[in-house]
Parts: C-alpha cells; sequence; structure tokens
C-alpha cells in the first residue's frame, strides 16, 4: 500500500491527512470552547506525521483558517495546505453556494491573508454553484493560479461530468466528495480520478451508519484487528486505491491518534472482498 502520493505530480503528502473543521464550534460555526485544544490537535497532527492539512473560508466562517495559521505558522517545509472557496454560511448555519468569479476573487485574497501565505498550495472550488457555470468559476481560479495566487485547483462536490468539464478549462488535481465505507455514490468519480492521476480526498470518511453495530461483520474484522471499526473505516479507504486521501477530522487528541493509527492497519485481499 503507498504510504504517499504526489499531488499535481510535485507536492508529496503522506495519504492520510487531517481535515481540520471540526476545530470549530458547534454547527462549524464561531471558535470552540477550548481554543487551546484546537491548536494542540493541529500541532499533534503535525508531530504523527500528518503533511496535509485540509481546510475552508466557510468553517467558522474564516475561523479554521485562522487556527490553521495560529497553530501552525511559520509552516514547516513539506506541509500542504489545502483551502477551499465557493460556499457562504448566514447565521441560521445554512451553506449556500456563491461561484462568481468576483466572490472567488475576493475569497481567495482573503485566505491569503488569513492563512500568511503568499501562494496557496491546493485551492478547491467548495461547490458548484447552480447559478454560474463551472467553467466561469473554475475560470477565475486559473486565472488566479496564473497570478501565482495559487499552486494547484481542486474541485469538491462535483460529478464526473462536471469534473471533465472543469478539465477542459484548467489543470485540475484533486477532488473533494463525500465518500465512505456505507457511502459510495462517487466511485465513478473516483474511478476517473484513478484514471486521470488526480488525488480523491473522501469528505465523511468515517461514516460507517448500521455497518458498526454490535455484532456485525465490521465489528468481527476489526475486532481481529485489534482496531476500532472507525479505524478499519479508514484502513479500507486507504486500501481502496493508491489515489485516495482520506482527511478525518476531529477535536480530540485521543482520537487523532487513533485515526492515525489506522495506515499501519494491512487488509487481505479477503478482507477486501469481504468489505466491497
Amino acid at each position: 500500500m503507498a504510504e504517499t502520493f504526489a499531488l499535481g505530480g510535485d507536492l508529496e503528502v503522506r495519504r492520510l491527512g487531517f481535515g481540520a473543521m471540526r476545530l470549530c464550534g458547534p454547527r462549524i460555526l464561531g471558535w470552540p470552547d477550548d481554543r487551546e485544544n484546537a491548536l494542540a490537535v493541529l500541532r499533534r497532527a503535525l508531530d504523527l506525521g500528518v503533511n496535509l492539512i485540509d481546510t475552508s473560508d466557510a468553517y467558522g466562517p474564516e475561523i479554521n483558517e485562522l487556527q490553521v495559521a495560529e497553530a501552525l505558522h511559520p509552516y514547516p517545509d513539506g506541509l500542504v495546505i489545502a483551502t477551499k472557496g465557493g460556499l457562504l454560511r448566514n447565521e441560521g448555519g445554512d451553506w449556500i453556494a456563491d461561484g462568481r468569479p468576483e466572490h472567488l476573487h475576493a475569497a481567495c485574497e482573503a485566505s491569503l491573508r488569513r492563512l500568511r501565505v503568499d501562494r496557496i498550495d491546493l485551492y478547491q472550488l467548495h461547490s458548484v454553484d447552480r447559478r454560474v457555470p463551472i467553467e466561469e468559476s473554475v475560470g477565475e481560479l486559473a486565472r488566479l493560479r496564473e497570478a501565482g495566487k495559487i499552486r494547484h485547483v481542486g474541485l469538491s462536490n462535483v460529478s464526473i461530468e462536471e469534473l471533465e468539464r472543469a478539465r477542459e478549462v484548467a489543470p485540475i488535481v484533486s477532488v473533494q466528495n463525500r465518500f465512505n465505507l456505507a457511502v459510495r455514490h462517487s466511485e465513478r468519480v473516483l474511478e476517473a480520478c484513478e484514471q486521470h492521476g488526480l488525488a480523491f480526498l473522501p469528505w465523511y470518511p468515517l461514516a460507517v451508519g448500521d455497518l458498526a453495530q454490535p455484532g456485525g461483520r465490521l465489528e468481527e474484522l476489526a475486532r481481529r484487528h485489534e482496531a476500532t471499526p472507525a479505524q478499519l473505516a479508514l484502513a479500507w479507504l486507504l486500501h481502496r486505491s493508491p489515489v485516495v486521501l482520506p482527511i478525518p477530522g476531529t477535536a480530540s487528541l485521543e482520537h487523532l491518534e487513533e485515526n492515525i493509527a489506522a495506515r499501519r492497519i494491512e487488509l487481505s485481499h479477503e478482507e477486501l472482498a469481504e468489505l466491497a
């Protein structure tokens, strides 16, 4: 099983990253009650070998990027920070797409300031705005890339058709879609990523749902490996394809340690077939 992936062909990252979203307050809004714990979790992730951190301007909103910078800046060599733009949050916590070029331009500039960088390693369109052709949204990201503000362009929450349309406009290096052991609607998108050598970042990677019920097969397999069902779910993702880069998130130091330990789990062909 490959331990690393060359994101965009030039950013070598360990395949198990960290999604920072859950370090915000309840419902991903505001600051957490324990602000120092959030910083400690980010720093511990790096201690454990993580070198891919995923965030977004919508988490908090804005707060998550500030947390990343406060905890980790100045960033060590080899650390890849990925962020996203194109989603807004209102006071009720709703997620509202805004893929207008002028919004994405302003959002990227603001993320640069919050993250304290001159160029963002991976900037992802957080969601397709149904009011704006994806070509227009990605076209602005391409211009930001040409201006040196973005190193690589990624997409999130896209269909295979949208991925192909975006690839006509700009080099795309990654896709971040919902995908886990229990929810596999993006299988065709993952297959396209494999075909084109793109990274696939599954969000909500730890959802095991009914599969983890007591007495179930997942629990039995986890017990065989002296692991938790969540760890087995992460191990399955790592084995699923060499282009898969899971980014599990947590605000717990204990759960962080458990998640990162999942990369040591080796699954047999028979076990993989059973989980599939």
